[in-house]
């Protein structure tokens, strides 16, 4: 028996939110103060950093249990299964359903519950429930399915990543930029055919880590102090990921088995073009081995962050031919890795 993903899909908002419309933002410094550039150079200067020129929104009347729904009745079409026969559905979300114009979180009853209702799926043994792991929640929860399966529990698991990180954003802060919305969705069950999951790691660091990324008050010091909104120490970050991701990713693939130059794909969680990069080169380091063309798919230069949802998504775009220059074979050796809020790290190898 192996481990596989049959079904994938993805919700990509079509509201284009592009760096221009930042050109009007009033940005401030962390204490408040005026920043000493015009917003013309603040945006130049964070396209050359993160590699994002555009990202998408969701649309009003939308939260991020609709854009789970969309995901995964691609998903489920894509598998071609009866979602009456789904084990689990487990959602990964960091911030629930946030309707527009707020910043409330409405988690009650859970994102994959709302979701299973929305799919209209009777069968009350197919047990819906969410997961927060930050950023790389999308690919815990394949984790997970996967230990259900193994553990003869489960089946057939629908995983979702979903996210409307534009509602939760302080737009007085630079790093409202990063952020985007979109959900991505996967079956994952057991089959007879070759392939499928052949490791995985996970690690938690909270010692000092805990803090990097967490909620807090707007740069604007005269708006509410009650209200809080995503933060983030963008330096720690990058250097807590070059630091820790790349042996995380080792170790997955050195328990694997499988030599790094068979590894055709690696999707890396879309947080940050140039972070993205340093990651991938510190980790063919470790092999003392030159980095592959074409190795690592980005769609964050048009989608920007939307957490959860990065990897599934671009996935599911790599997958049915949707990103230029990429495409996968049967039998491909790839690699999911993901770093977030926690601070979390995990990793997946997998052949297609």
């Amino acid at each position: 028996m192996n481990i596989k993903i049959t079904g994938t899909g993805s919700y990509i908002p079509d509201t284009i939110e592009k760096n221009e419309n930042f050109h009007q933002h009033q940005f401030l410094n962390t204490d408040g103060s005026e920043i000493n550039h015009p917003n013309e150079v603040i945006v130049d200067k964070f396209k050359a950093i993160t590699g994002i020129s555009e990202r998408r929104y969701a649309k009003h009347h939308l939260t991020a249990s609709d854009l789970g729904f969309f995901a995964a009745e691609k998903a489920i079409a894509n598998a071609n299964i009866d979602p009456e026969t789904l084990d689990y559905i487990i959602v990964s979300h960091n911030f629930g359903d946030v309707k527009h114009n707020t910043i409330q979180s409405d988690i009650l009853p859970c994102l994959a519950a709302r979701i299973k209702h929305s799919l209209r799926i009777k069968n009350p043994k197919c047990v819906a429930y969410d997961i927060l792991f930050g950023c790389p929640g999308w690919v815990e929860g394949v984790i997970q399915a996967n230990a259900f399966i193994k553990a003869g529990i489960a089946k057939r698991c629908l995983v979702i990543g979903a996210e409307t990180l534009s509602r939760v954003v302080d737009k007085h802060d630079r790093d409202s930029m990063i952020y985007s919305d979109g959900a991505g969705a996967t079956i994952i069950e057991a089959t007879n055919d070759e392939g499928g999951i052949l490791a995985h790691e996970s690690a938690s660091f909270t010692y000092d880590e805990a803090y990097y990324l967490f909620f807090g008050n707007s740069n604007n010091q005269d708006l509410c102090r009650d209200t809080r909104y995503i933060k983030m120490d963008g330096r720690k970050i990058y250097e807590f990921a070059l630091s820790n991701v790349p042996s995380a990713m080792k170790a997955c693939l050195d328990k694997s088995g499988i030599d790094i130059k068979e590894v055709k794909k690696i999707f890396i969680h879309q947080a940050n073009e140039k972070m993205d990069e340093a990651i991938l080169k510190r980790f063919y380091r470790l092999y003392k081995t030159d980095i592959p063309e074409g190795i690592m798919p980005m769609n964050i230069q048009k989608l920007g962050n939307s957490s959860v949802a990065t990897v599934p998504t671009l996935f599911d775009l790599v997958k049915n031919n949707k990103l230029e220059n990429h495409s996968l074979t049967k039998g491909d050796i790839i690699m999911f890795a993901s770093v977030g809020a926690g601070m979390h790290i995990n990793a997946i190898v997998y052949k297609y």
